[in-house]
């Protein structure tokens, strides 16, 4: 079967070349992070303070060891090369070339970016990048931030950019970063300055290039085994080792300056810049003498250009023009309303006219990426283009070159690491080494990568770049990041920590929307996937089962504060938690493993054997969960009608948790729909599910695994069954529980009043508090609050199992909602019910408001705000209000997904099919979100 792509739409044209290994697209891209300061890897303190070890303020005159960061900035896929901006209103203290925000320890509600950015567009080949900086023309107010918000308790908001009054009268600069390609290593750049304020004001913009400071670490040698562990055969290590230089060249023209870049591994670049301005040169190197009180190894450090900009010493920078880090030195003077351009080519080749298609390559490649997103909802209307194009923006810029080798870092280079470091943080994760693009949650506040936000960030990723997708999938799997006894790191600050096995749910998303897009899956990808999976579902049934029973233990589970007590930490010894939670993604991660096998052996029967093993495994699990398995361990409360943890004391007894929360609903996501082409394919498979039929298991009915099939011959494997589903969507879809205006809130409402649950054994006096908002409790420190918000992972994952619920038990089964006066609906109903409430948060009601800012927000009103969206980790469970981190894109990108669901019908495939599109619709593999198949009854898993 052939597939072609429209020839009318270019961007994707760019892909399948990217595909196909003929051009490198992504050889630059938005990689650079917000913030390189205060993360793990620059952490080489006693005791793991790396908020402190090196700060804000330190970062202006400390080389990295690790990643580099920057305003709106792009670099090459190894950060070997890396532009970004620099600015000064001629009133702050210092030069601002990296975002401000409040450390984990100095923000009331945790960590918090104080500043204004937003990405404005983007294409998955980066061919297009926009990038918008809101910069007041008064003294940034950083003194004032960092004390108001020590002032403040976790009781009251946090202290924010726009409350200091400094954009008042509209008195700052809109500076927009725009990027356009005209080839894969041609990139073609404009800088507009806008003085929004009534009066002629200044503004110092300083577009800088630089070298990330690699030779003073050692690490050319690194690099080539590194590029040998990849396998990267295009990786080219063979050119003489040694520092990089940037020095002034000859002005072609039409040019005012030019700089080339001389790279020992990544070639030669030419920065051309169009406009008159000041060259400024010097060395990305400590500034030791500032730093320690050490002699520095060279004249010219990284704070150069901050000493010379706003302290006025021109003996910061080098008079020979040359260094590893320049800047062109413009000083703008614009009256009020107006903008000033700076335009700029950054280039491979050296070019004679760099600017002789300059504007042809911003007005193609914008009209290329208008037709993409067109492409993707062309009946949408301008306000759910506006959230489907801005939400795949972020998720295109929040990818980052995140680079730790943690061996390397446990051991010391040229920071020898205190003995603390021994038995400290990672140690037992020596072989983790990563120098790689990652799709980061946020690149300010979560700038590195989480392993279950990752597997949701490909089902939006998929929408756009499905090869890049599956490369993530792939990424944690490979052997430089999977723990050889099979556990996926999940974060830097403890890669040991358990989040959610969503993995395989991911893995089968982006299979899913590829065998649709491309008219086939890539059953090689699977397979790959599926043999690194084993280890990993083999780790959690052998490490998070520690009796055996079948109910599993996960801890954290990534849900920080849901419950009433810190999971992570060990109850006293002879006590057990048997988690609700857990043990609902463990039987979600049975049945994607399950359906991955059979797709195999679809192809391969010698799959067959171990889809049937991983099956009888989720029918373990189940028949556990319903407290048959011989220890009377139930964690479904039957006259609750709904799921809860248990605690499991040294003599036996059992003492549930009264707690109506995510706990109990993400048993329902364990839910898969076997189309009759894998049964066919599976017989041996189709006679362990009749000798099941029913859903019994040891003489017990355990799970929802009925004897009939739909019209489709299609099976239907679930943990809950078709009598537990009303008792708890009635919870689920009150208003005064769970369903809010704006989603599904992650604890019950019925919890603002009942607290207190008493007292638990070997845990002690027990409270569960609905906190719709910012979280009021220090437990894991960070700003995050699972005791009532909105999340969008757990409600996309609630919204797809309830469309597989429908594909099999059909519109006949209904549902009454109590949030619309008793009406019966049917499970597709339903989930378009949860999910148009989740987009309706970035549409406007008919006051023209929009639920994710505040009221008096500029946001809602003033026009060069209103058109801009903040996407956030979270939101509030009562108002919808954004909350949390403003650019998590990452899962709340999920929205893209979300709001393609109103058009799914009019949604055309990517590529142009030469065949039918029956052989598509077959399978549990069409999902209206990611497989944009212009057929109806289709659904994910």
């Amino acid at each position: 079967m052939k597939a072609t792509i429209p020839l009318d739409n270019p961007e994707r044209l760019r892909l399948e070349r990217q595909h196909e290994g003929q051009e490198h697209w992504r050889l630059w891209g938005p990689y650079l992070a917000e913030r390189a300061w205060g993360t793990v890897r620059e952490d080489y303190s006693a005791h793991g303070e790396a908020w402190e070890h090196l700060d804000h303020d330190q970062a202006r005159s400390r080389a990295y060891r690790w990643n580099e960061d920057g305003l709106g900035g792009i670099c090459d896929e190894q950060q070997r090369l890396c532009f970004a901006l620099a600015l000064w209103n001629g009133r702050d203290p210092i030069l601002k070339e990296r975002a401000f925000g409040l450390t984990g320890n100095q923000g009331n509600h945790g960590e918090d970016v104080k500043e204004y950015y937003f990405y404005l567009d983007a294409t998955p080949s980066h061919s297009v990048l926009r990038y918008l900086y809101k910069y007041p023309q008064a003294e940034y107010p950083y003194g004032r931030l960092l004390e108001e918000n020590r002032r403040r308790s976790r009781q009251d908001p946090p202290f924010n950019l726009l409350d200091t009054g400094v954009f008042q009268d509209n008195r700052y600069w809109d500076v927009e970063v725009s990027y356009a390609k005209a080839g894969p290593d041609e990139i073609h750049i404009r800088l507009t300055a806008a003085n929004r304020g009534p009066d002629e004001a200044t503004l110092h913009l300083l577009p800088q290039l630089w070298f990330r400071n690699t030779w003073a670490w050692g690490d050319e040698e690194k690099q080539q085994a590194l590029a040998d562990l990849r396998g990267d055969p295009e990786a080219s290590f063979t050119q003489p080792t040694g520092k990089p230089i940037l020095r002034t060249m000859p002005a072609p023209t039409g040019t005012a300056w030019a700089v080339c870049a001389e790279h020992p591994t990544l070639g030669a670049y030419h920065l051309y810049g169009r406009q008159a301005a000041e060259p400024l040169y010097t060395d990305n190197e400590h500034n030791a003498q500032k730093l320690w009180g050490l002699a520095n190894t060279t004249p010219y450090v990284k704070d150069g250009f901050h000493r010379r900009v706003v302290n006025g010493e021109r003996a910061a920078v080098n008079p020979a023009l040359q260094g590893t880090k320049f800047a062109a030195w413009h000083v703008l003077t614009v009256a009020g309303g107006q903008q000033a351009q700076i335009e700029l080519v950054l280039s491979a080749a050296s070019l004679e006219r760099p600017f002789a298609n300059h504007e042809k390559a911003f007005t193609d490649r914008q009209a290329e990426a208008d037709a993409f997103y067109r492409a993707l909802l062309p009946d949408a209307s301008a306000e759910d283009q506006r959230i489907l194009r801005q939400a795949s923006a972020g998720m295109i810029w929040s990818k980052q070159f995140f680079h730790y080798d943690v061996a390397r870092w446990l051991d010391g280079d040229q920071f020898p690491p205190p003995d603390t470091r021994k038995g400290g943080r990672n140690r037992t994760w020596r072989h983790l080494k990563a120098a790689d693009i990652i799709s980061m949650p946020d690149k300010w506040e979560y700038p590195w990568f989480a392993a279950w936000d990752l597997a949701y960030h490909c089902a939006a990723l998929s929408l756009l770049d499905v090869d890049f997708a599956k490369e993530q999938i792939e990424l944690v799997l490979r052997e430089r990041y999977l723990h050889p006894n099979g556990q996926i790191p999940a974060y830097e600050w403890a890669f040991g920590d358990v989040n959610p096995p969503v993995h395989a749910m991911g893995a089968l998303k982006v299979f899913r929307a590829e065998r649709v897009q491309r008219g086939r899956g890539d059953l090689h990808f699977l397979e790959r996937v599926f043999h690194k999976l084993l280890l990993n579902y083999g780790w959690w049934i052998n490490r998070k089962d520690s009796e055996g029973n079948n109910v599993f233990e996960g801890g954290f589970l990534g849900l920080d504060n849901i419950s009433v007590f810190d999971r992570s930490r060990p109850l006293p010894t002879g006590y057990a938690l048997k988690q609700a939670d857990a043990t609902g993604w463990m039987a979600m991660f049975a049945l994607n493993m399950t359906v991955i096998a059979l797709e195999l052996a679809a192809e391969d029967r010698d799959y067959e054997d171990i889809a049937i093993q991983i099956y009888q495994q989720f029918l373990a699990i189940a028949n556990a969960i319903a407290g048959h398995a011989g220890n009377d361990v139930s964690l479904w409360d039957q006259k609750a009608g709904f799921f809860k943890d248990l605690v499991v004391c040294p003599d036996g007894q059992i003492q549930r948790i009264d707690v109506y929360s995510w706990v109990g609903l993400i048993p329902l996501f364990a839910c898969e729909v076997v189309d009759r082409r894998l049964l066919a394919k599976t017989p041996r498979f189709r006679e362990v599910l009749r000798q099941h039929r029913h859903g019994v298991f040891d003489g017990s009915v355990i799970c929802q695994c009925p004897n009939w099939e739909n019209e489709r011959g299609e099976h239907l494997l679930a943990l809950v069954t078709h009598r537990m589903l009303p008792s708890i969507l009635k919870r689920l879809l009150n208003e005064d529980e769970f369903l809010s205006p704006h989603g599904v809130r992650s604890v019950s409402r019925l919890h603002a009043t009942q607290t207190n649950l008493g007292t638990l054994p070997g845990v002690g006096e027990a409270l569960i508090e609905y906190v719709p908002g910012e979280s009021n409790s220090g437990l894991f420190g960070g700003n995050s609050n699972w005791r009532g918000p909105i999340w969008l992972p757990t409600n996309y994952t609630l919204v797809q199992a309830l469309e597989k619920f429908h594909r099999f038990l059909g519109d006949n089964f209904t549902i009454v909602v109590p949030s619309l006066g008793n009406r019966e609906l049917n499970l597709r109903e339903i989930a378009t019910l949860i999910a148009e409430r989740l987009v309706d948060i970035y549409r406007r009601d008919a006051h023209g408001q929009m639920p994710a800012f505040p009221a008096d927000s500029p946001f809602q009103h003033d026009p060069h705000w209103r058109e801009l969206l903040q996407f956030y980790e979270y939101f509030h469970g009562d108002t919808g209000e954004g909350l949390g981190a403003a650019h998590q894109t990452g899962w709340t990108g999920l929205l893209a997904n979300l709001v393609t669901r109103r058009y799914r019908r009019a949604i055309p495939t990517y590529w142009q099919q030469q065949t039918t599109t029956s052989a598509l619709t077959e399978g549990p593999h069409a999902a209206p979100d990611d497989a944009l198949l212009p057929v109806p009854s289709t659904v994910e898993g």
